[in-house]
This record gives C-alpha cells, sequence and structure tokens, in this order.
C-alpha cells in the first residue's frame, strides 16, 4: 500500500513538472478573463449602485467570484478538450485539494459576513479575502514555476501590509475603499499577470 502510494506520488510530481510551462500558458487567458470580471464587477458599486452592508458586499463578490471560477473552469475545460487530455486528471485534482482549503475559509467568512451580527465593516473582508486567495495560491504553485509564487506572495504582503495601514488610515475603513481594494487585487493585477504570461511564455 505504502509502495503505491509513493508512485502514485512520484508520479504526479512529475508530470506536474513536465507540464509546468503547459499550465502556464493555460494560465494567461484564465488571468485575463477573471481580471475583466474583477475590474468589471468592481466599477458596479463604485459607479451604479452603492453596496455599503456587510451582507451587500460578502453576496455581491462572492457572485463575483463564482461567476470567475466558472469562466476559469470553463476555460480549462476546453484547454483539456483541446489537447485531447482528460479534464479531471490526477495532477488537477492535487491543484485542486491545494486550493479547496483556503477557499472554503474564505467562502466560510464571507457567510459570517451575510448571517453575521456583524458592523458594517466590508474592508475587513475584503483584506481577508486577499491575503487567503494569495495562500491558495501559493499552495497550487508548488510544482508550477517561480512567477505563480511570487504573485501569491504580492496578495500575502500587500493584503497583511493595507491591514495594518488601515490603524493609521481611516480612509481604508470604508466600502468605498473595499470595492476599489477588490478591483485593483482580483481585476487589474489579474489582466497585468495575464500580460506578463502571455509576453514572457516561450513560443
Amino acid at each position: 500500500m505504502e509502495s503505491n502510494w509513493a508512485a502514485e506520488h512520484l508520479q504526479v510530481i512529475r508530470t506536474l513538472m513536465e507540464r509546468s510551462s503547459v499550465y502556464r500558458r493555460a494560465l494567461a487567458p484564465i488571468m485575463f478573463v477573471s481580471g475583466t470580471i474583477g475590474t468589471a464587477a468592481a466599477l458596479i458599486p463604485l459607479l451604479v449602485k452603492p453596496l455599503t452592508s456587510n451582507r451587500e458586499f460578502s453576496l455581491f463578490w462572492i457572485f463575483v467570484s463564482a461567476l470567475a471560477l466558472l469562466a476559469s473552469f470553463l476555460l480549462v475545460r476546453r484547454q483539456a478538450l483541446k489537447e485531447a487530455e482528460a479534464f479531471w486528471s490526477l495532477p488537477t485534482r492535487r491543484v485542486s485539494q491545494a486550493l479547496a482549503p483556503a477557499f472554503f475559509v474564505g467562502l466560510s467568512a464571507g457567510a459570517i459576513f451575510v448571517w453575521g451580527p456583524l458592523p458594517d465593516a466590508g474592508w475587513v473582508l475584503a483584506l481577508f479575502w486577499i491575503v487567503i486567495y494569495g495562500c491558495a495560491l501559493h499552495a497550487a504553485a508548488f510544482f508550477m514555476q517561480r512567477g505563480i509564487k511570487l504573485f501569491a506572495w504580492l496578495f500575502i504582503l500587500a493584503g497583511t501590509a493595507l491591514g495594518l495601514g488601515t490603524i493609521f488610515f481611516e480612509k481604508l475603513q470604508t466600502a468605498t475603499a473595499a470595492h476599489s481594494l477588490m478591483g485593483v487585487f482580483f481585476g487589474l493585477l489579474h489582466l497585468a499577470y495575464g500580460v506578463y504570461l502571455y509576453f514572457t511564455e516561450k513560443k
């Protein structure tokens, strides 16, 4: 039993390392789509309809994240079909398992802000989501090239620094700031990283 587990683990490592450049190339369109969705979503509460309560903020961004995940899922499935590969392969399951704990914690935090009797503080949830998303990316990027890990650390360090900054800058403790942070991190930064991946990928 132990030898079978070791052999399976080594096969996953080998496959992920062999395909790291392929996954990196496949990540560019996902970043473009996610970034576009995040940027467009941030404009709605900033320009169209203010969403200031915990319930409004959390439900809105949970819906946006679900939309981005669905779009990413369809992109990955399309790429797998194009390459005549199995979509739910063993490496894909391992990467999904690495993402799952942090995503579950993020969803749980959002649920607390929807139903919990908390004072309006969407900016706290935004900063938490930024940091936990960075942790999720770092866990999933274990077998990928260094760029995705640096991208993950950008979320972790920037989110932590902004959290400390709220002590000194009360303007960060507003719904407008929270929506702006979500748009910058989950919109513009994803677009920028998608551009980086596209232009630095070896053809």
